[in-house]
């Protein structure tokens, strides 16, 4: 007989904003209990729905600049004048305790990442369309035309992903995040086989 297991592994989701990317992680959350969601760390004032230590850690620009310089954060970035960083210590105690790692970070963040951590999964979340892509960032965002025009140039980096997901309807997006992840766990160069004798 035959067992089969695999080594954790991060999967690391982008996109530009206002493309579902934070649903589409809570989501694979609620339906997977081996999934960690790695909540990132930011300088910006809190959003109205937001909860501190569930959306993000919110934190001061002093207290984040004092853990760069700790070296506790495995990747991190300034966006619009603020911070948003990865903490370290979460993402590697998960895996060692038999996790899959979600992360919402940015290019910069998943360039980093996949640096340090070889076997990470890269999927890039795009907009069925620029209208809709523009009708949602309209609706959450005060200065909209900045960042639909900053999402624009971002659609294009889905090229330096593993795998490209369409985000048309949220349960079908978080359906093909599923089978993309248990393809995943079955590539040869993740599996742990172990046999065993009766």
């Amino acid at each position: 007989m035959i067992k089969r297991d695999f080594k954790r592994f991060c999967v690391i989701i982008s996109g530009p904003t206002g493309t579902g990317k934070t649903t589409i992680c809570k989501k694979l959350i609620e339906k997977n209990n081996d999934f960690f969601y790695s909540i990132s760390c930011t300088t910006r004032k809190k959003r109205e729905n937001e909860i501190d230590g569930k959306d993000y850690y919110f934190i001061t620009k002093e207290e984040f600049e004092k853990r760069i310089k700790e070296d506790k954060f495995l990747e991190y970035a300034k966006i619009y004048n603020e911070y948003y960083g990865t903490p370290k210590e979460p993402v590697f105690e998960n895996l060692k305790n038999g996790k899959i790692v979600i992360m919402d970070i940015d290019y910069q963040g998943k360039m980093k990442v996949a640096e340090k951590l070889k076997d990470s999964v890269s999927i890039y979340i795009l907009p069925p369309s620029i209208e809709e892509l523009k009708r949602r960032i309209e609706k959450r965002e005060k200065n909209f035309m900045e960042r639909f025009k900053e999402a624009l140039k971002e659609i294009d980096l889905w090229i330096s992903y593993d795998y490209v997901v369409i985000n048309d309807e949220i349960e079908k997006a978080v359906d093909e995040i599923n089978k993309i992840i248990e393809a995943e766990k079955l590539k040869r160069e993740r599996l742990i086989l172990e046999r065993i004798e009766k």
